[in-house]
């Protein structure tokens, strides 16, 4: 069966917050080593409630535009994308697809979306972040996939 993306409905919302929780679970593992302990401890004390907060905060924001990727008749993923004007720009704040759905083109479809939304808000750029880390890899292929280019960046952390 293929990928339908389409608009956010309310709902999708347990199902949104639920993948987002498991698609991160690897995310945040990664962090913790590289950190280690006590620097990831302070940054995120609670990485669900985090998680849940922000995706949440997410689906509620007018400003925000949020579509999910339905495949099998499940939500297997969604985005969320905030246009900046005065940028030029649309940025995808969030991405995450379903550990069942990985790995079978969910993330390089709600990417390319992402991009063709964007463009047809009139935005001259599409930008995304995500980490240098291990557990952010599938992210940074999936992004190169659909022609994104990085620009790496260092941030350094010490737990004082």
């Amino acid at each position: 069966m293929g990928i339908e993306i389409r608009d956010f409905r309310d709902g999708d919302r347990d199902a949104v917050l639920e993948l987002s929780l498991r698609a991160w679970e690897p995310v945040h593992a990664s962090l913790r080593r590289v950190l280690g302990g006590r620097i990831y401890d302070r940054m995120i004390p609670d990485w669900r409630e985090s998680q849940r907060t922000e995706v949440g905060g997410a689906l509620d924001d007018a400003d925000t535009a949020v579509r999910v990727a339905v495949r099998d008749g499940a939500v297997a993923g969604f985005y969320a994308v905030v246009i900046r004007p005065k940028d030029d720009t649309g940025e995808v704040t969030l991405l995450a697809v379903h550990p069942d759905h990985q790995r079978a083109g969910v993330g390089e479809a709600l990417t390319r979306h992402a991009v063709d939304w964007i463009r047809g808000q009139g935005m001259g750029m599409a930008v995304v972040e995500t980490g240098g880390d291990e557990g952010h890899a599938p992210a940074r292929r999936t992004y190169e996939k659909a022609g994104l280019t990085e620009l790496p960046v260092s941030r350094y952390f010490q737990a004082l």
